[in-house]
């Protein structure tokens, strides 16, 4: 290849080297253009069941995934007859804690947040409500429904009211109403809730909702926030199939009858060793069940009743006691189920019918193992010596009185209570000490 010696054609070379340093250094100087901005993302997590620790968890878990995601808003989907108040103020510390705003929307039509959803409701920056919704009911009660008489329940209705006063004012919401939800235990229609400014819209489905939020001013502690919605994308908050398996296994009913089913297989299994399938899907419930006990208010009250039922089943199989021991435990077991749960909570208590259902059918199943353990009892003895009485034999020699018979594919020796030939039938009366006991055969009346 021949060499640049001339400088005009060192000139010529060096020329686009020049040319694309300069580019390179004003480059970083023209402004880049603006990238599209993200089209805005609504989340829903939609909760319609009680409240209890595993809804505040979802409702928490969406909270945290749509800070994550910069959302433009998350919406709770909210249908419930209450819940737990500890799992309450979980939820409205986490509303109240987000950094994207939080709009509880109580759908579809025929829905209610009343109760712990009342609490909810007026924690979020947006509460809204569907067409045919209610919400309210909200007054503290004990734990059998009851009234909490004297101070104690004068102390939990004022922090009540206290707790929904704080959260109304925030939310620039009307604190008599909200206040007579909690302590007149009020309740209001969608549209008396709008027009009471204890909600701020109603809106008859979630996208109506979505565009009617566009452009709206929350307040965020010491900030104000305009909602951006228009065009956004709705995407539901996925729920995994071990928090929705787990949120089932929290329903009062299916604890109760996990429970009951569990205990009756280990009942059966221990009447019957070696049957083994009951034994092991009743451990399987049973061990279900626990972790129900375990996020609902339990009554160790109830739950030593339903053992004592327990106890008295199965010494009603062990001894007699002409269904005494039975009576008793269905007794235990129906006033355990009413209080297994210390809840006034319609939603967290074991429905009236499923506990009659579960009575009747453990009624039934003892009744029949206990039918089967007297019928065993009558029947004659098999095997062993016992098992040779009244059996027939054949008597290998004279019996006057002592000889040999043959019974049961054996020879044994055998004293006669009257002279036997050899050779004829004789019928085994007694057994002792390898010493039969018989008397000549006699054809037994049918």
């Amino acid at each position: 290849m021949p060499l640049l010696t001339s400088p005009s054609a060192r000139r010529s070379a060096a020329l686009p080297i020049l040319v694309l340093g300069l580019l390179s250094l004003l480059a970083p100087l023209v402004p880049a253009q603006p990238a599209a901005p993200a089209a805005p993302e609504v989340l829903v997590v939609a909760v319609k069941s009680a409240i209890h620790p595993v809804s505040a968890e979802l409702i928490d878990d969406a909270i945290h995934e749509a800070d994550r995601a910069g959302a433009a808003a998350v919406v709770i989907e909210l249908d419930t007859a209450g819940g737990l108040m500890t799992s309450t103020r979980d939820i409205t510390t986490s509303i109240l804690g987000a950094r994207t705003p939080v709009v509880v929307y109580v759908a579809p039509s025929g829905a209610r947040a009343a109760s712990a959803g009342f609490y909810i409701l007026m924690s979020a920056d947006v509460a809204a409500m569907a067409p045919g919704t209610n919400t309210g009911a909200a007054h503290p009660v004990g734990g059998g429904g009851e009234d909490i008489p004297g101070i104690l329940g004068k102390k939990v209705e004022q922090d009540s009211a206290a707790n929904i006063r704080s959260l109304a004012l925030r939310n620039g919401r009307d604190l008599k109403l909200a206040e007579a939800a909690v302590v007149e235990s009020r309740s209001f229609s969608a549209q008396e809730a709008l027009d009471g400014k204890l909600v701020d819209l109603v809106a008859p489905d979630l996208p109506a909702l979505v565009k009617a939020l566009d452009g709206r001013a929350v307040k965020r502690g010491g900030t104000t926030v305009t909602l951006h919605t228009a065009g956004a994308a709705v995407r539901r908050f996925e729920i995994s199939p071990l928090r929705s398996f787990l949120g089932v296994l929290a329903d009062p009913n299916i604890t109760y009858l996990l429970l009951g089913l569990g205990s009756l297989g280990l009942f059966f299994e221990l009447m019957h060793p070696g049957a083994i399938l009951p034994g092991v899907v009743g451990a399987i419930c049973l061990i279900l069940s626990f972790y129900g006990l375990s996020v609902l208010p339990v009554s160790y009250a109830g739950l030593a009743l339903l053992l004592l039922a327990m106890i008295f089943f199965i010494l009603e199989i062990k001894l007699t006691s002409y269904g005494g021991l039975t009576v008793a435990g269905v007794i235990c077991l129906v006033l355990g189920s009413l209080m297994l749960f210390k809840t006034s909570e319609p939603a967290l208590r074991v429905s009236v019918e499923l506990i009659a259902m579960l009575a009747v059918f453990t009624l039934l199943v003892v009744g029949f193992l206990l039918w089967m353990a007297l019928r065993a009892k009558r029947l004659p003895v098999r095997t062993g010596a016992e098992g040779l009485i009244q059996e027939v034999g054949v008597a290998r020699s004279g019996l006057a009185p002592r000889g040999k018979v043959f019974v049961h594919g054996e020879l044994w020796d055998a004293v006669a209570m009257e002279p036997v030939a050899a050779g004829e039938e004789v019928d085994v009366v007694a057994v002792k000490q390898l010493l039969l006991t018989v008397r000549p055969h006699r054809q037994r009346s049918i």
